[in-house]
């Protein structure tokens, strides 16, 4: 893969940077809401115009003049954001013309050393929008371009002129990414594990239950690996969700566990396991993502010489179907053991993508076999294992060809489970294992094939 430019959009609230933002990207995975203040950490979508891909960066609402709730935090995402950008996108308002904190902005950004673009967005009628543009000369950060977020008027001209300051298609670096999403309830540490993984304030952290609204992901190399992280909101129980902001952050949520390679899943260690986090473990589950869980706060947690086993024989008791993923007891505030959390994902990474051959697959069943016959229905039929193979990974799965997969209860459909993953390792990865009845005749040229593949 190729490291991206970026292009950063910058402006104070509720201008509609985010509408822009997916109108640019061709999604809708930015949050659009009649609320000031929705947007609050910087978060990145892929997007491409004429020849070249890039990476669109969305900010928060710059306010200068105050420094209430996430304010400030707001200006440093801002600050990051223009940092590693190769063109700042400033976004105003047509409608209602240049303001106050738009000066401001134009003011501040001119002591940056980004080249900057002024968007004036909401310019709906295009005879219009010349008229309403021309107003923001004013700011003197060069020529105003007429956008409109939500029917797409002139997005095409400022790309143009944004893909001149990219740098050339020979200057990219290439680079290789795992896709790793943070998940978990609202104030488990998943912000403030984002930050000590990255080394740098990427993701608001506030005692404030979601802080997060969007999905951040933020680009981190360690040893020649390249990984995103994608911090997501809080996930909560439904009937505590009203519609608006936080019902559109637990969809991106969801849609984030589905785009990961592997999922770190945190739980809140003095909390325990809930009942939320049973759910969410069954999401992640049903999505086959490869699971790193991460019990965080560790530090508060008062111990002894057993007091670390203890914990995970109860958490493990709870997630008994997550048996097979690493456990690791962190602390985001003092560091402890956040060096771990990669080294877990490139082992869970490379299970999750591994594939293993059928006359290796064979053995095992064989073996399975050996120790433990399959089950005999009350009308004396046995069920019987031709011969299985893998037939796809990210999570591997394998299809077992039997005679009547009804003849297989759900007793001896987990012995094998447990039969592969004692021979086969697959740690921290679910196992996918599909039954598919085959008639005798059908089976008695592909089960000869799989012998000799044994045999070899």
């Amino acid at each position: 893969m190729i490291k991206l430019p970026v292009l950063a959009v910058i402006g104070r609230p509720n201008v509609g940077k985010s509408t822009l933002v997916n109108r640019i990207a061709g999604d809708q995975q930015a949050i659009v809401h009649d609320e000031p203040g929705i947007t609050r950490d910087r978060t990145y979508r892929p997007a491409f115009w004429c020849d070249r891909d890039f990476q669109i960066v969305d900010t928060g609402g710059l306010v200068f003049d105050d420094d209430t709730e996430f304010l400030p935090m707001i200006r440093e995402q801002a600050m990051m954001a223009l940092a590693e950008a190769s063109v700042a996108m400033f976004v105003v308002d047509g409608q209602l013309g240049p303001t106050a904190a738009d000066e401001e902005i134009a003011d501040w950004l001119r002591h940056q050393s980004v080249p900057v673009l002024i968007a004036v967005n909401k310019c709906e009628s295009i005879e219009q929008g010349l008229t309403q543009a021309a107003q923001f000369w004013s700011l003197g950060l060069g020529e105003p371009y007429p956008v409109s977020g939500i029917h797409g008027n002139g997005t095409g001209d400022l790309l143009d002129e944004a893909i001149k300051h990219f740098p050339e298609l020979d200057q990219l670096e290439e680079t290789s990414e795992i896709k790793v999403a943070i998940i978990g309830r609202p104030n488990v540490g998943k912000s403030s594990i984002l930050n000590a993984l990255t080394g740098e304030n990427r993701a608001i952290v506030s005692p404030i239950s979601g802080t997060t609204r969007d999905t951040i992901d933020m680009i981190v190399e360690r040893n020649g690996q390249t990984y995103r992280l994608i911090d997501t909101a809080g996930i909560r129980r439904k009937k505590n969700v009203d519609y608006g902001a936080e019902f559109f952050s637990i969809n991106r949520a969801f849609k984030a566990i589905r785009r990961s390679d592997v999922v770190l899943f945190v739980i809140d260690v003095l909390d325990g396991i809930t009942d939320q986090d049973l759910k969410l473990a069954g999401r992640i589950i049903e999505e086959g993502k490869a699971v790193i869980i991460i019990a965080n706060k560790w530090d508060a947690v008062e111990k002894d010489s057993y007091t670390i086993y203890d914990h995970k024989k109860t958490l493990l008791d709870r997630l008994y179907y997550m048996e097979w993923a690493d456990l690791i007891f962190t602390s985001a505030v003092s560091g402890k053991r956040i060096d771990k959390i990669l080294e877990s994902v490139d082992i869970a990474y490379a299970q999750y993508q591994r594939r293993v051959t059928t006359a290796v697959i064979n053995e095992v069943i064989k073996e399975a076999i050996t120790w433990h016959n399959p089950p005999t229905s009350r009308q004396g039929k046995q069920g019987k294992i031709y011969y299985g193979t893998q037939v796809k990974n990210q999570p591997p799965t394998i299809a077992l060809f039997v005679n009547d997969p009804k003849r297989f209860n759900e007793n001896y459909r987990r012995y094998m489970e447990r039969q592969f993953r004692q021979h086969l390792g697959f740690q921290g990865t679910p196992i996918r294992i599909v039954w598919r009845g085959k008639k005798v005749r059908e089976m008695e040229k592909e089960t000869a094939t799989a012998n000799r593949a044994v045999k070899v």
